[in-house]
């Protein structure tokens, strides 16, 4: 081929030439080619990935592969896209991973392990009772005199004078004052460590999240199971004594109680009352447990308080109307606030805030009302507080 027939080439034909056309040139590329870089291998905990980034020095050549032009589709590409690189040694996760993370942390057991959980459970929860039950011995016969008001208070409402009560066995005041007393004290007293023992033994059940409320359920749980006792001892069973014993007053009949008698009833409503003061917490731990819904324990109040009503008349010591609203209100009461504590969790799922301003000005009001209304009657009318029902007497 002479020089001028070289010189009459096409651009086209001189670019399609096979080759550099002098030693060390570069090759000619089109606007459709592309050059793929050699792939460095490289191995981590995830598997083994080729880096298109990382220079291979080794490499004899490159291959060049024709691109589609611009605007057409790829037929018959199966190649996968490549896998996307590894997150770097020492970042920090995704936040979805963090609340994963966080979420996770349910200790998986098996059921031989529940069953040595919960008898390690009880071991702890009895040798606290039992502690408990040593240091009420100590104070038998305080406990004792402060057991036995009520029967005094009613019996000397009524107009009698011989305020004891009565021993029928010898071993009456023994099993009574020394057992069974000291044992009652010691639910009460115990009744914080015995409620974190189930709350050890319900934990690893629990998400992360939801362990946080460890403390509030303790200290709400025991705090209302003392509370209910309270409010039988002082309200509940005095009011209650006084109608039981002023019914045969008008044909003649004279109470003659006996102590084991009398203690019996005395523990049915102080421990009956104070279980039924745990209806707050029975529905927050309902609703932690997704159980239910404070929606669904709204919209169905009906029935709970028709529930509600059944179930106080079968603990309240006396068939009268009064005694039944007493025992009844409270629990209803109760019922709503296990409710609202309910609607709060459901706020902090949500990330939401209640308005606490609003409710305080909304609670503050009636309890300045009802201040000073006791003030009036003390100061006007000479009414004196008392620590029975209904604590304003003459």
């Amino acid at each position: 081929m002479s020089s001028e027939d070289v010189n009459k080439q096409s651009p086209e034909e001189s670019s399609t030439t096979d080759g550099p056309s002098q030693p060390g040139q570069a090759e000619p590329t089109s606007a459709n080619t592309h050059i793929e870089p050699s792939y460095s291998p490289y191995e981590d905990d995830y598997g083994t990935y080729d880096d298109p980034y990382a220079y291979n020095p080794d490499a004899s050549s490159t291959a060049v592969t024709t691109l589609p032009a611009e605007g057409a589709v790829a037929q018959g590409s199966d190649a996968p896209p490549p896998p996307p690189p590894p997150p770097a040694f020492g970042s920090s996760p995704e936040p979805d991973e963090e609340e994963e993370d966080a979420d996770d942390g349910m200790l998986r057991m098996s059921f031989l392990e529940h069953l040595e959980e919960l008898r390690k459970r009880l071991i702890l929860a009895l040798a606290g009772l039992g502690v408990a039950f040593v240091l009420s011995l100590t104070f038998c016969n305080q406990l004792w005199m402060i057991v036995q008001t009520p029967a005094a208070a009613a019996l000397k409402s009524l107009g009698y004078q011989d305020t004891s009560l009565v021993q029928t066995t010898p071993m009456e005041p023994f099993s009574i004052i020394w057992v069974k007393l000291p044992m009652l004290t010691a639910i009460f007293l115990a009744s914080p460590w015995l409620l974190f023992q189930v709350w050890s033994f319900v934990a690893p059940g629990l998400y992360k999240k939801e362990r946080r409320y460890a403390a509030p359920f303790i200290i709400s749980a025991a705090g209302l199971f003392i509370l209910g006792g309270l409010f039988a001892y002082f309200v509940a069973f005095r009011f209650g004594l006084t109608f039981l014993l002023g019914i045969g007053q008008s044909v003649n009949v004279k109470p003659m109680i006996t102590i084991t008698d009398y203690f019996d009833l005395f523990m049915n409503v102080i421990l009956g009352i104070g279980v039924v003061f745990e209806l707050p917490v029975l529905i927050f731990f309902l609703t932690l447990l997704r159980i239910a819904s404070p929606r669904f324990l709204f919209a169905h109040s009906r029935y709970a308080v028709l529930a509600i009503v059944v179930l106080a008349a079968l603990i309240t010591p006396t068939p009268d109307i009064v005694n039944l609203m007493l025992f009844s209100l409270p629990m209803v009461l109760l019922y709503f606030v296990g409710i609202f504590a309910a609607y709060l969790l459901v706020l902090s799922r949500e990330n939401k805030r209640f308005p606490w301003q609003k409710l305080v000005i909304a609670l503050l009001i009636p309890i300045l009302l009802i201040a000073a209304g006791i003030y009036v009657a003390i100061t006007v009318y000479g009414y004196k507080l008392v620590l029975y029902w209904p604590f304003l007497t003459k």
